[in-house]
C-alpha cells in the first residue's frame, strides 16, 4: 500500500473519525475520500494541504518524506 493512503487510514483511525467526517470537511464525497484510502486516487496539492491541515501533520508526512507527523 502506498505510503500516503496508509497514513491517512491510521491517522482517521487514530481519530477515531469516519471516511464521512474527512470527507465532508474536504468538501467532496466519501468514495472520493476513500479513493485515496485505497491508493486509487491521488490527492490534489490543495487537497494534500487540507488533510496535512485538518489532521494537523505536515504535508511531508503526508507524502512519506519524513517519519515524524510535525
Amino acid at each position: 500500500m502506498e505510503i500516503m493512503a496508509k497514513r491517512l487510514i491510521e491517522l482517521r483511525k487514530k481519530r477515531g473519525l469516519a471516511q464521512k467526517e474527512v470527507a465532508e470537511y474536504l468538501g467532496i464525497t466519501k468514495s472520493a475520500y476513500g479513493f485515496y484510502e485505497q491508493n486509487r486516487r491521488e490527492p490534489s496539492p490543495e487537497v494534500i494541504k487540507k488533510l496535512a491541515d485538518y489532521f494537523a501533520v505536515s504535508a511531508d508526512y503526508l507524502l512519506g518524506r519524513v517519519d515524524c507527523e510535525n
